[in-house]
């Protein structure tokens, strides 16, 4: 028996690395999972990795878009037959510069994406997830949305923002038996955190990754898999009692 047997999930942001480590994980423990992201060709690729076709199907999905999340929404209904768990996990990292020179157009790419995108993402899914009496949803948040890092003002606002969005949705929600908690994971060692080590230290990535391990208690960065497990949990049936929660993987960096 499978955590997740009989399930349906939609996972936003499912070409990323979390997105599929957590995509793969949900259909392992049996559940039916529809990716969706804006770049189709690692949407395919991670369909065929995953390696289960009537398990497992994809949409491309702009998740700024209110009409692209209400068809990513129907699309998992027709294909699984109904929608239990929502992952709003798209998210991007904007640039590295002070609030003066932030660039505004980026500003509010980042805002689009990372608190509009599971807004629309919510707004959408509650009503077919009321459907089947309940289900879970999960937003991906960040440390960043615990604490300031300093450079990174739209990325820190955005994950603040979707603290309140899920507080908001779990008030809601609870009635319907639809529970809804974020995950905030630490650094996690894939390529958003390339990025940003490079946006600290041009010259010397690998100097601002140590920065950033020497203020994790546990002196590494969280991998893929750290954060689908969490995940899991929330998904599953064994959270049935934990809805508007802060879930940190984050090594004790904000301990």
């Amino acid at each position: 028996m499978g955590r997740l047997d009989n399930k349906v999930a939609l996972v936003t942001g499912g070409a990323g690395g979390i997105g599929s480590t957590t995509a793969e994980l949900f259909v392992k423990e049996g559940a039916s999972v529809m990716l969706a992201d804006v770049d189709e060709e690692a949407l395919k690729e991670i369909s065929e990795k995953i390696g289960e076709p009537d398990r497992v199907n994809y949409i491309t999905c702009d998740v700024s878009s209110l009409e692209d999340n209400r068809k990513a929404v129907q699309k998992t209904v027709e294909a699984f037959g109904g929608l239990d768990i929502l992952l709003a996990n798209a998210g991007i990292e904007g640039e590295v510069k002070s609030i003066v020179d932030y660039p505004a157009d980026t500003f509010d790419k980042v805002i689009d994406i990372n608190v509009k995108g599971p807004f629309y993402a919510i707004k959408s899914a509650f009503p077919e997830i009321e459907k089947r009496n309940g289900g879970s949803i999960i937003i991906t948040s960040s440390v960043a949305g615990l604490m300031g890092t300093g450079n990174m003002s739209a990325y820190t606002t955005s994950k603040h923002a979707v603290i309140g969005l899920m507080r908001e949705a779990a008030k809601e929600g609870a009635p319907k038996n639809i529970r809804v908690n974020t995950v905030n994971p630490a650094p996690v060692d894939n390529r958003m955190m390339r990025s940003l080590e490079s946006g600290f230290s041009p010259d010397n990535a690998d100097q601002a990754k140590e920065q950033f391990e020497s203020m994790i208690p546990l002196k590494r960065y969280a991998d893929n898999q750290d954060v689908a497990n969490m995940m899991l949990f929330l998904a599953s049936d064994e959270s049935s009692y934990v809805t508007g929660t802060i879930n940190p993987v984050d090594g004790g960096m904000t301990s």
